[in-house]
């Protein structure tokens, strides 16, 4: 993939960029292009090699109709819940450093459903904050909208996803409780009507 100056691009973990210059340096004897990116959040300049663009997952921010998409996932009630501490944070940093907006999205959901029911590790608290700041910061610049705005909508999102999730569980559960009875009924008929 390659940009242009004056791009919008998202560096993994580090939120939105702008392409300010794209220059050429020799660095120990080898000549390689670099895109110098200006970091909105903490207008600090990082240099990503070109010919390493997909390896640091830098990535064009998301179209408007990416954003209806990144909305639909945060609220559609499909939370992964790893119950081992250490698989749930390696999976999620693995996500984080993905570059990909949905996978950040989902860690932004897992972590925020698992903080109603309680306390996150410092890690984790600290992982939920960069995801929600990464998933609003890029949103709010798409979309032209304050970050307040965005942030409401992600709130409300998350709400539609926990209400879809508890109703789910209340579906299977109540599934579950009529389904030994119903179900052994026949088959003890048949049973008896064999023998």
């Amino acid at each position: 993939m390659t940009f242009q100056i004056g791009d919008k691009v998202i560096y993994p973990n580090h939120g939105l960029g702008i392409v300010e210059r794209i220059e050429d340096k020799t660095i120990l004897g080898t000549t390689c292009g670099f895109y110098h990116l200006r970091i909105l959040a903490n207008e600090t300049t990082v240099l990503v090699p070109v010919s390493n663009v997909d390896g640091v997952g830098l990535r064009r921010a998301i179209s408007d109709d990416e954003v209806d998409r990144l909305f639909s996932l945060l609220g559609d009630g499909k939370i992964d819940n790893h119950q081992n501490w250490k698989g749930r944070f390696k999976d999620n940093s693995d996500k984080m450093r993905s570059g990909s907006i949905y996978d950040v999205a989902d860690v932004l959901k897992s972590l925020t459903f698992l903080s109603r029911s309680k306390s996150l590790s410092f890690r984790e608290k600290r992982m939920l904050d960069r995801a929600k700041f990464l998933v609003v910061s890029e949103v709010s610049e798409v979309v032209r909208q304050p970050v307040p705005t965005i942030e409401q909508r992600v709130e409300t999102a998350l709400e539609r996803c926990f209400t879809m999730k508890a109703r789910a569980a209340a579906r299977t559960k109540t599934a579950k409780a009529a389904t030994p009875r119903a179900a052994s009924t026949p088959a003890r008929r048949s049973a008896a009507r064999a023998s």
